[in-house]
């Protein structure tokens, strides 16, 4: 564990956008996009963002879901790269 970690443990930070909020990307691939925050992880500093940064996740066929393929889903963006609009 780091000296940062050492520092941090046991706290959550503060973040300024909540799930529900209306937010726009302003840095890497996805700048200019907008959408809803689906869910905030808050202790990576991340956030899901309705509809922005589609990753494609290979799948395996399994016991629930019979089918196997690729499966687009959004990914976690930086808390640092989105600002609250509206």
């Amino acid at each position: 564990m780091s000296r940062r970690q050492k520092q941090t443990a046991g706290k959550r930070p503060k973040l300024h956008v909540r799930r529900d909020d209306f937010v726009t990307i302003i840095a890497g691939k996805e700048k200019g996009k907008s959408g809803k925050v689906l869910r905030v992880f808050p202790d990576e500093q991340r956030v899901l963002v309705e509809k922005v940064n589609f990753i494609k996740r290979h799948t395996r066929p399994g016991r629930l879901s019979r089918q196997g393929g690729i499966v687009e889903r959004e990914g976690k963006i930086h808390i640092s790269n989105v600002r609250k609009s509206g």
